[in-house]
């Protein structure tokens, strides 16, 4: 009998809240905390710092009294910026203190996007000529030792998200990635999602990545609007737009291999679903989208128990 267990969180980016101030912002937190409880989630990310309330007094009681628990903030930074592992120091200290005074466990570090890269987002060649030359290379490397060094005094275990747009995007970036950076002792947050965007399959690199997978966010994927998006060579924004996530189990991963997958590698904790959209493009409403979601994959599971039952 599997002995891994699953808890399912969320996050405001289904809700279309972008990581910077604008009209997303304005709607009620406390609403979007309810629709998640309603739909039956047990957790949540912080999302951009913010929109949530960076007062511990404040959202500590919002999240207890509706019996969610604080996974983790998302923290982009330009990794191949000579100025960044300052930069990411200061805004690790920024939301420590938070995370660290609500328990949350994850702090998850990115490589900011680009207009370079988001130009030929989900179509990076494979010759070279888009990649981070090596002295930017060992630029990355000094903000993850910097960025491991200060999450640790906040008790907080670092993970990277490989993340579309950026410059490490690709399952061969990916690899470089965690060759440079193994040392700092760095975890993997398996985007599902910008796996497959960036041209990984999802499978594949849970399995590859399986001694470092610590967190997993779970997205769907339209294979038909991801090829015709590359087709007309689309930036991730206009991807988004053009729904190239969808809910969970209505798009091209194979989620019960994914969860099977899971399994054989005894991975428990958290995955944080998610479907990037645009603030007011959604023709389903959020709250309807993450419960159709999580039902979904909460039907996985039961199969995926079932079946492991009987054996």
């Amino acid at each position: 009998m599997t002995t891994s267990r699953f808890y399912f969180a969320s996050a405001p980016d289904s809700w279309g809240v972008l990581d910077y101030p604008g009209p997303s912002w304005n709607q009620s937190y406390e609403k979007m905390l309810d629709e998640m409880v309603a739909a039956g989630y047990t957790g949540t990310e912080l999302g951009p710092y913010g929109f949530f309330p960076t007062d511990p007094a404040v959202l500590k009681p919002q999240l207890e009294k509706r019996k969610l628990k604080l996974l983790g903030s998302f923290v982009p930074v330009l990794l191949s910026d000579p100025a960044s592992a300052e930069l990411a120091v200061a805004q690790i200290r920024k939301v420590g203190d938070l995370l660290a005074t609500l328990k949350a466990p994850f702090l998850v570090l990115a490589d900011a996007q680009s207009d370079e890269r988001n130009r030929i987002s989900g179509r990076v060649p494979t010759d070279g000529s888009a990649a981070l030359s090596s002295a930017q290379w060992k630029n990355v490397v000094k903000v993850v030792e910097e960025a491991a060094r200060v999450a640790s005094e906040f008790g907080l275990d670092l993970v990277f998200h490989p993340h579309v747009a950026t410059y490490v995007e690709t399952p061969q970036e990916c690899e470089r990635f965690f060759d440079a950076t193994s040392h700092t002792g760095i975890g993997l947050c398996l985007d599902t999602g910008h796996c497959v965007f960036g041209g990984g399959d999802a499978i594949a690199e849970a399995d590859k990545f399986r001694s470092v997978l610590r967190f997993v966010h779970i997205k769907d994927v339209d294979a038909e609007v991801l090829e015709e998006s590359r087709r007309k060579q689309l930036t991730f924004e206009e991807a988004i737009e053009d729904k190239v996530f969808t809910i969970i189990g209505k798009g091209s991963i194979d989620f019960p291999a994914f969860f099977r997958l899971l399994v054989k590698n005894n991975y428990s904790g958290w995955l944080v679903v998610e479907q990037d959209v645009k603030f007011g493009a959604t023709v389903i409403p959020p709250a309807q989208s993450i419960a159709a979601s999580l039902k979904f994959l909460q039907g996985v599971v039961g199969n995926l128990a079932a079946a492991t039952a009987v054996r």
